[in-house]
């Protein structure tokens, strides 16, 4: 059940607290400001939300079903409608979205290589479990090998803003593992907003949470 009058409130991360600095470049030059958001697609389903996302931050957002969380990325991205208030993106900023569903495959003749072309993904640095894949038709992969490359297309693309919903889906843990070490190493240069039940997975990665609901 969707509640058009769920509020948020940003929350400091349990393992990683911002420091002083980066509070400072959060309120100094936001990547995104979001200000008094109600969004949702026929009528709003998440709202009102002000927060704001700069370089250094990784944002969990975190709740029970159907309150939004998946609708506040589309809205950022402009896949979801705002019915008020605003989304406020830094001139210049380039987001990648990786969405809660996998990519619709079926008889579609695309590799793991040309899926990380497409964003401008870096292959180097994959495990050594999926790197040797990469030439295999993405319609041809597991459920979790597919969900891992359409994450690194995300985290290695070159863009500031990385919105992941629901990342470690069909992941398995040493999957998982590795994605907690890859945004430890992507956090300084880039921003990033996580939907997921995985509070485990959050609390590793996190510097702060928004909680809806």
């Amino acid at each position: 059940m969707t509640n058009p009058s769920i509020s948020g409130r940003l929350i400091g991360g349990a393992t990683s607290p911002p420091t002083r600095h980066e509070e400072s470049a959060t309120r100094a030059q936001p990547l995104v400001r979001v200000d008094q958001l109600h969004a949702g697609y026929d009528r709003p389903v998440v709202g009102p939300l002000s927060f704001e996302v700069a370089q250094g931050d990784v944002v969990g957002v975190r709740g029970p079903n159907g309150v939004g969380k998946s609708t506040l990325l589309r809205a950022i991205v402009g896949a979801a409608r705002i019915f008020a208030g605003q989304v406020v993106l830094q001139p210049g900023v380039r987001i990648a979205y990786q969405q809660q569903s996998t990519l619709p495959l079926n008889h579609v003749p695309l590799s793991g290589r040309e899926l990380l072309a497409l964003t401008g993904a870096d292959p180097n640095g994959l495990p050594p479990w999926i790197s040797p894949l990469i030439g295999r038709r993405l319609d041809r992969l597991s459920g979790g090998q597919l969900q891992f490359l359409q994450i690194w297309a995300c985290l290695k693309a070159p863009v500031s803003l990385i919105l992941l919903d629901e990342p470690t889906n069909n992941v398995d843990p040493p999957g998982v593992r590795f994605l907690e070490e890859e945004i430890a190493r992507l956090r300084a240069d880039h921003a990033l907003m996580v939907v997921s039940h995985d509070n485990a997975f959050l609390d590793a990665i996190c510097t702060r949470s928004l909680q809806l609901g």
